[in-house]
């Protein structure tokens, strides 16, 4: 059973991850039909008026998450399952050969602006939510496979690493079963990083209509439409961009709110 003070320091992140999330995942299931449109930047129309385009901003918000959240995750755990491996890989070989012809393509990546990335291959691709979600999954990859191999190479020194060597244990079972078991609080520190890295680049793309329709019922695409609008109808803007930050603040007070939760002493049986 969770401790209550456990549970109070998990709370605050968890309210503030819950709101984009159940959003963007029940929001079009209880959004319906669009209604006719009105005046836009009307606060009269709808509960929270309308946009740059007369719809109802509750509706598009409704609508507007998945494209924003999903992706954002989806290309954040996209990310881990490149780099984790290609991390471990460098920092338990003995080829030192090896290990530099893994890394060093990153650090050439790494010089280049993760967005320019993004821009340079969506001028060639036009990709949609599933194209974008690779590219940001796949510029993310040189930042998390650094910190996965920087981690992997101080526990692969370590004596205990070295006895599972000398015991003939696989290269999976040492990798995975011991040095990734290891750094899963680094893993889990970097992990906030990355999502709100991955949603600065889904969003900033999205904003500049890279992946998504110039008109569509997304969060970043409503702060970039209705901006023009923003001391008539503040809520077309101030609500997409509260509920973008309220993702990436919340996933990060969580991560962190684990981190700090000390850990158990295993008990005489040798459990945690």
């Amino acid at each position: 059973m969770t401790p209550p003070r456990s549970a109070a320091r998990h709370a605050p992140g968890a309210a503030l991850l819950a709101v984009p999330l159940l959003l963007a995942l029940l929001g079009p299931l209880a959004a319906g039909p669009a209604g006719p449109r009105a005046v836009s930047f009307d606060l009269g129309a709808g509960p929270l008026g309308s946009d740059f385009a007369g719809r109802d901003v509750w509706h598009q918000l409704l609508l507007g998450g998945r494209s924003v959240v999903l992706v954002a995750l989806a290309a954040t755990a996209l990310a881990y399952l490149l780099a984790v491996p290609l991390g471990l890989s460098a920092a338990l070989t003995r080829r030192a050969w090896l290990e530099e012809a893994l890394m060093r393509p990153l650090d050439v990546l790494l010089a280049v602006p993760s967005l320019l990335l993004v821009l340079l291959a969506a001028a060639t691709l036009a990709p949609g939510p599933a194209g974008l979600t690779v590219l940001v999954g796949a510029v993310t990859v040189p930042d998390a496979a650094r910190v996965v191999h920087a981690a992997a190479t101080e526990i692969a020194a370590r004596p205990a690493v070295e006895a599972l060597r000398m015991q003939g244990e696989s290269w999976a079972r040492t990798a995975l079963g011991h040095v990734a078991r290891s750094m899963r609080r680094t893993l889990a520190a970097d992990a906030g990083i990355r999502l709100t890295g991955a949603l600065y680049l889904v969003a900033t793309a999205a904003f500049l209509g890279v992946g998504v329709a110039p008109d569509a019922a997304d969060w970043a695409v409503m702060v970039d439409r209705n901006r023009t609008g923003l001391l008539l109808q503040p809520w077309a803007v101030v609500l997409p961009a509260l509920l973008v930050a309220a993702l990436s603040l919340g996933a990060n007070l969580l991560l962190d709110a684990a981190l700090r939760a000390p850990h158990r002493a295993p008990d005489r049986k040798g459990r945690p």
